[in-house]
């Protein structure tokens, strides 16, 4: 008997939960990623939820020790470097390339297929057609568009729809932990860290290192520092050496050297003197624009979206990796239960309720940084100040808002 055959376009971690779920229901899954060389090595620190180590541990890849750090303590440091604030946690912390690599063993090397460009889809009643830029063409029984925050797929199916830029961006700064000074690594490297410039948020914790070692000295510190930045300053960090504007987002080697000195000065004069060390370290910290997307459809007859193609979900809520296992499990046991149209109209009315609760929470965790650029009189009061206290109540109930949401997706 002939598998059934999907068409995974995205090769990151979004379609490669799709490819692992689809072959565990017994079809055959091709991947598709546009970009010529392997993703391997990319990416940075993630937050890891239960579900997500459900979902990992349901494809044979249990998340153990390797797959992560726990860390037992969160710090609060003011701006001269003392700790002022100490709280007891429980949390894994993980990285893109360690999941990634997990994920990526498990598929044959002959379903995944790089330098594949898609630029048209084709639909009728029995299947589905893909066209790619190298003139190459490919069929399936369904399609599923795991490309991302810029999708393709998404842009075929839902032309104009674009992610709003929420006003704030990210910077990102990873150093093995090999190349910190021992005092500092002594202080920091088990915990997880926050410092508070009035309007901002720094955070740092321990993550798997350079090649995916999760042993003492041998992992690295990452940091994520959000920072309020207006529509004319993202247009300028964005713009290279040569004068050319990526739009809102460059690629991290065209960062100019003056943005990335300025943005070493800043730490300099507005966090814990211990972290700024490490973000100087780094020797080209880069950043993210942050941005909110949700698709009002996710399903067009047989192609589905998955992952942050389909709803762009702010960092905050520390699930963007949860969300993707979510999406392809939900997908794959849907299909598996009721067939490919009855599973995909599941699908629809679940994870777009999920995606559409996930994109909310992650607004309201980052409400606080979004409102800094608004008149002060127009901010919602909860928004005037940021303690620890409310940290903590974020960081806490995480994975509790993540149960919350799936829950009432299954209602929908």
């Amino acid at each position: 008997m002939t598998k059934q055959r999907a068409l995974i376009i995205g090769g990151s971690v979004g379609g490669l939960f799709a490819a692992n779920m689809l072959r565990s229901i017994g079809w055959d899954a091709q991947v598709f990623e546009r970009n010529p060389d392997e993703l391997a090595g990319r990416g940075a620190g993630i937050s890891t939820h239960p579900q997500l180590h459900a979902v990992t541990k349901r494809l044979g890849i249990p998340f153990d020790d390797s797959m992560g750090i726990r860390v037992n303590s969160v710090v609060f440091l003011d701006k001269t470097g003392r700790t002022y604030e100490r709280r007891d946690t429980v949390r894994v912390m993980s990285s893109w390339g360690r999941v990634f690599r997990s994920l990526r063993d498990c598929i044959p090397d002959e379903t995944y297929h790089l330098g594949k460009s898609l630029v048209r889809v084709e639909q009728d009643a029995n299947g589905v057609t893909a066209s790619f830029a190298d003139r190459t063409r490919e069929r399936g029984d369904l399609l599923i568009g795991a490309d991302g925050g810029r999708s393709t797929v998404r842009e075929l199916f839902l032309p104009g729809l674009q992610p709003d830029y929420a006003g704030y961006v990210a910077w990102r700064a990873k150093l093995d932990e090999r190349d910190i000074p021992e005092p500092i690594r002594a202080e920091l490297v088990a915990n997880y860290t926050y410092c508070l410039p009035p309007g901002e948020l720094f955070l740092a914790y321990p993550v798997p290192g350079s090649d995916n070692e999760t042993q003492p000295g041998q992992r690295a510190y990452n940091i994520v520092w959000y920072r309020p930045t207006a529509p004319e300053r993202l247009a300028d960090f964005c713009t290279d050496a040569t004068g050319k504007c990526h739009g809102t987002s460059i690629p991290p080697p065209l960062l100019r050297p003056d943005v990335i000195a300025w943005a070493k000065a800043q730490a300099r004069a507005l966090v814990a003197p211990q972290v700024a060390e490490i973000f100087e370290r780094d020797p080209r910290p880069f950043f993210q624009a942050i941005f909110d997307l949700a698709s009002p459809r996710i399903v067009f007859g047989r192609v589905a979206l998955l992952g942050d193609a389909a709803f762009t979900v702010r960092p905050h809520p520390g699930a963007g990796t949860t969300k993707c296992a979510m999406d392809a499990e939900c997908l794959a046991d849907a299909i598996a239960a009721h067939g490919i149209d009855a599973g995909l109209a599941q699908y629809q009315r679940q994870q777009g309720a999920f995606g559409a609760g996930m994109v909310k929470q992650g607004q309201q965790d980052g409400s606080y940084i979004s409102d800094q650029l608004k008149p002060r009189d127009e901010r919602r009061n909860k928004d005037l100040s940021w303690g620890v206290d409310d940290l903590m109540r974020d960081h806490e109930s995480r994975t509790l808002h993540v149960n919350r949401i799936q829950a009432e997706s299954r209602r929908a």
